[in-house]
C-alpha cells in the first residue's frame, strides 16, 4: 500500500478529523483512509442521474420536443427582445 505525508496541517482540522474519528469509532488513520477514499470514488447523484436519463432517452428511441412559442417583443433574462 502507498503511502503520504501530510505536512502543516492547521491544529482546527486534525482535532476535526480525531472528533471524526471517535464519532465513527475509528482510529485516526482509519478515518483519514475512508475520507480519502469517499473523496475519489463518490459518485455525483446529479452526474448519475443525468447519465441515467441519458441512457433511458436512449433506449426509446430519444424524445422529441415542439419547439418552444415566443411572443413578439418578449424580453429575455439577458435583456435582449425577440423582434
Amino acid at each position: 500500500m502507498a503511502q503520504i505525508v501530510v505536512r502543516n496541517l492547521p491544529y482546527e482540522v486534525m482535532d476535526g478529523l480525531r472528533r471524526r474519528a471517535v464519532q465513527h469509532d475509528r482510529s485516526l488513520e482509519a478515518e483519514v483512509r475512508a475520507i480519502l477514499s469517499d473523496a475519489v470514488t463518490s459518485v455525483d447523484p446529479v452526474v448519475s442521474w443525468l447519465d441515467d436519463s441519458a441512457a433511458l432517452g436512449e433506449a426509446v428511441g430519444g424524445v422529441d420536443l415542439p419547439e418552444a412559442a415566443r411572443s413578439a417583443g418578449s424580453v429575455h433574462p439577458d435583456g435582449w427582445t425577440d423582434p
